[in-house]
Protein backbone atom coordinates (compact mmCIF):
# COMPACT_ATOMS: atom_id res chain seq x y z
CA UNK A 1 0.00 0.00 0.00
CA UNK A 2 1.10 3.24 -1.20
CA UNK A 3 1.47 5.89 1.46
CA UNK A 4 0.60 9.51 0.07
CA UNK A 5 2.07 12.57 1.14
CA UNK A 6 -0.92 13.72 2.00
CA UNK A 7 -1.37 11.50 4.67
CA UNK A 8 2.59 11.39 5.78
CA UNK A 9 1.78 15.26 6.10
CA UNK A 10 -1.04 14.77 8.19
CA UNK A 11 0.81 12.14 10.66
CA UNK A 12 3.71 14.67 11.00
CA UNK A 13 1.30 17.57 12.04
CA UNK A 14 -0.86 15.61 14.53
CA UNK A 15 0.25 11.80 14.88
CA UNK A 16 -2.08 10.62 17.31
CA UNK A 17 -5.25 11.94 16.10
CA UNK A 18 -4.98 10.38 12.73
CA UNK A 19 -4.86 6.88 14.78
CA UNK A 20 -7.36 7.84 17.10
CA UNK A 21 -9.65 8.35 13.30
CA UNK A 22 -8.68 5.02 12.37
CA UNK A 23 -9.59 3.36 15.45
CA UNK A 24 -13.00 4.88 15.70
CA UNK A 25 -13.75 5.19 12.32
CA UNK A 26 -16.82 3.31 10.81
CA UNK A 27 -15.32 0.10 10.52
CA UNK A 28 -12.20 0.11 11.96
CA UNK A 29 -14.15 0.15 15.41
CA UNK A 30 -16.32 -3.00 13.96
CA UNK A 31 -12.98 -4.72 12.51
CA UNK A 32 -11.24 -4.12 15.93
CA UNK A 33 -14.26 -5.60 18.34
CA UNK A 34 -14.60 -8.71 15.92
CA UNK A 35 -11.01 -9.57 16.36
CA UNK A 36 -11.06 -9.00 19.84
CA UNK A 37 -13.05 -12.38 20.06
CA UNK A 38 -10.87 -14.57 17.39
CA UNK A 39 -8.99 -14.43 14.29
CA UNK A 40 -10.54 -14.36 11.14
CA UNK A 41 -10.02 -14.90 7.49
CA UNK A 42 -11.31 -11.80 5.38
CA UNK A 43 -14.82 -13.31 4.23
CA UNK A 44 -15.46 -14.83 7.79
CA UNK A 45 -14.78 -10.87 9.44
CA UNK A 46 -16.63 -9.36 6.31
CA UNK A 47 -19.93 -11.36 7.15
CA UNK A 48 -19.05 -10.88 11.47
CA UNK A 49 -19.34 -7.20 10.79
CA UNK A 50 -22.52 -7.64 8.56
CA UNK A 51 -24.02 -8.86 11.23
CA UNK A 52 -23.76 -5.47 13.26
CA UNK A 53 -26.79 -4.12 10.57
CA UNK A 54 -26.57 -1.93 8.13
CA UNK A 55 -25.60 -2.49 4.28
CA UNK A 56 -22.07 -4.06 5.59
CA UNK A 57 -18.80 -3.35 4.63
CA UNK A 58 -17.56 -3.19 1.03
CA UNK A 59 -14.76 -5.70 0.00
CA UNK A 60 -12.64 -2.56 -0.73
CA UNK A 61 -13.16 -0.47 2.33
CA UNK A 62 -12.23 -3.78 4.54
CA UNK A 63 -9.25 -3.98 2.81
CA UNK A 64 -8.19 -0.42 3.00
CA UNK A 65 -9.47 -0.88 7.00
CA UNK A 66 -7.52 -3.64 7.74
CA UNK A 67 -4.23 -1.85 5.60
CA UNK A 68 -4.47 1.06 7.72
CA UNK A 69 -4.44 -0.94 11.11
CA UNK A 70 -2.22 -3.09 9.97
CA UNK A 71 0.28 -0.36 9.61
CA UNK A 72 -0.69 1.40 12.22
CA UNK A 73 0.46 -1.88 14.07
CA UNK A 74 -2.51 -3.00 15.77
CA UNK A 75 -3.56 -6.00 13.04
CA UNK A 76 -1.70 -9.00 12.24
CA UNK A 77 -1.86 -10.16 8.70
CA UNK A 78 -0.72 -13.52 8.42
CA UNK A 79 -0.76 -15.15 4.76
CA UNK A 80 -0.11 -18.60 4.55
CA UNK A 81 1.42 -20.34 1.33
CA UNK A 82 -1.22 -22.72 0.92
CA UNK A 83 -3.61 -23.17 -2.36
CA UNK A 84 -5.99 -21.53 -2.40
CA UNK A 85 -4.58 -18.87 -0.23
CA UNK A 86 -5.17 -18.20 3.65
CA UNK A 87 -4.86 -14.95 5.11
CA UNK A 88 -6.06 -14.52 8.75
CA UNK A 89 -6.42 -11.51 10.90
CA UNK A 90 -5.59 -10.88 14.33
CA UNK A 91 -4.77 -8.29 16.54
CA UNK A 92 -1.48 -7.84 17.79
CA UNK A 93 -0.82 -6.49 21.67
CA UNK A 94 -1.32 -2.80 20.75
CA UNK A 95 -4.50 -3.63 18.86
CA UNK A 96 -5.99 -5.89 21.65
CA UNK A 97 -5.58 -2.57 24.34
CA UNK A 98 -7.05 -0.47 21.58
CA UNK A 99 -10.12 -3.11 20.95
CA UNK A 100 -10.36 -3.35 24.92
CA UNK A 101 -11.13 0.95 24.92
CA UNK A 102 -13.37 0.98 21.97
CA UNK A 103 -15.35 -1.62 23.12
CA UNK A 104 -15.84 -0.26 26.48
CA UNK A 105 -17.03 2.89 24.53
CA UNK A 106 -19.37 0.65 22.59
CA UNK A 107 -21.06 -1.19 25.69
CA UNK A 108 -21.66 2.37 27.15
CA UNK A 109 -23.35 3.66 24.28
CA UNK A 110 -25.53 0.71 24.56
CA UNK A 111 -25.76 0.91 28.37
CA UNK A 112 -26.46 4.62 28.01
CA UNK A 113 -28.95 4.64 24.51
CA UNK A 114 -32.26 5.45 27.03
CA UNK A 115 -30.96 8.30 28.37
CA UNK A 116 -29.63 9.68 25.15
CA UNK A 117 -32.50 8.82 23.32
CA UNK A 118 -34.39 10.84 25.83
CA UNK A 119 -31.89 14.14 25.39
CA UNK A 120 -32.65 13.88 22.40
CA UNK A 121 -36.25 14.03 21.90
CA UNK A 122 -36.12 17.00 24.83
CA UNK A 123 -33.70 19.06 22.69
CA UNK A 124 -36.22 18.43 19.41
CA UNK A 125 -39.16 19.56 21.51
CA UNK A 126 -37.43 22.40 22.78
CA UNK A 127 -36.08 23.25 18.94
CA UNK A 128 -39.40 23.13 17.90
CA UNK A 129 -40.86 25.24 20.44
CA UNK A 130 -38.28 27.95 19.97
CA UNK A 131 -38.53 28.20 15.85
CA UNK A 132 -42.40 28.52 16.71
CA UNK A 133 -42.23 31.02 18.88
CA UNK A 134 -39.87 32.87 16.00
Amino acid sequence: MAVSGKVLEAEALCPYRLVLEHVTSRWGVLVLIELLERPYRFSELRRAISRWGGRGVSEKMLTQTLQTLERDGLVHRDAQPVIPPRVDYSLTDLGREAAEQVRSLARWTHDRMGRVEKARQAYDEAREVQSRAS
